[in-house]
């Protein structure tokens, strides 16, 4: 036999050729390869399934807790006492005990009524304010001030008597006072003597900014 040679051209034919002892012998293996070659042009394409896709579980969103609602800050209270000094009330806001009426003066004692008529802004000169009870020596209206009136000739009074009066005298301030305040009214005093003051003043500090002396009598 002569040696042949065959290039092929698709690489499955080489498969198919048997090499013995140097010659190449094409055998029927090679029209076998050239019919195999032909039906794998007429075989179907392989496709490849794609891969399965499976729906991820959807998970829910957990509940959210409501926020816990806001209280508004308690304002800061004040003190417990009551505030000091007389509230402002105005005349029809008044107890009926507590709206001044004008009464006579007490006694006959001109000293004691000039001093009286003397304080500034008097509106009861020639009489007095009766107000809870107590007819005070005079009233001035629009600053709301009720006044009590003493003209005791204080620095002539030997130290006994001087004591007998303050003692006196500041028990009945005290009172008045409250009862001034009761009804929406200031209290203050006039006095005669400087020392006459000084003295009360000494006995009950409480009394301290409410003395005057009276200049005028």
């Amino acid at each position: 036999m002569g040696v042949g040679l065959c290039v092929l051209a698709a690489p499955e034919i080489i498969v198919g050729a048997v090499i013995v002892a140097g010659v190449v012998v094409v055998g029927f293996a090679l029209q076998e390869a050239l019919d195999a070659y032909e039906l794998l042009g007429d075989e179907p394409e392989v496709v490849i399934p794609a891969p399965e896709t499976r729906p991820v579980p959807e998970t829910k969103p957990a509940p959210q807790e409501p926020l816990p609602e806001k209280r508004p800050k308690p304002e800061p209270k004040g003190p417990d006492f009551p505030p000091v000094g007389p509230t402002e009330v105005s005349e029809r806001e008044r107890r009926p005990e507590c709206k001044p009426r004008r009464v006579p003066p007490k006694g006959g004692n001109k000293l004691h009524n000039k001093c009286a008529d003397g304080i500034k802004f008097n509106a009861y000169r020639g009489a007095n304010a009766l107000v809870n009870g107590k007819a005070f020596d005079a009233l001035q209206v629009v600053a709301g001030v009720l006044w009590e009136v003493k003209t005791d000739n204080y620095d002539s009074y030997p130290l006994e008597l001087q004591d007998i009066v303050v003692g006196k005298h500041v028990r009945d301030f005290l009172i008045e006072r409250e009862l001034a305040r009761a009804c929406g009214f200031d209290f203050r005093v006039g006095v005669r003597s400087a020392a006459h003051k000084k003295a009360l003043e000494y006995a009950e500090p409480a009394l301290e900014n409410l003395i005057v002396v009276m200049d005028w009598c």
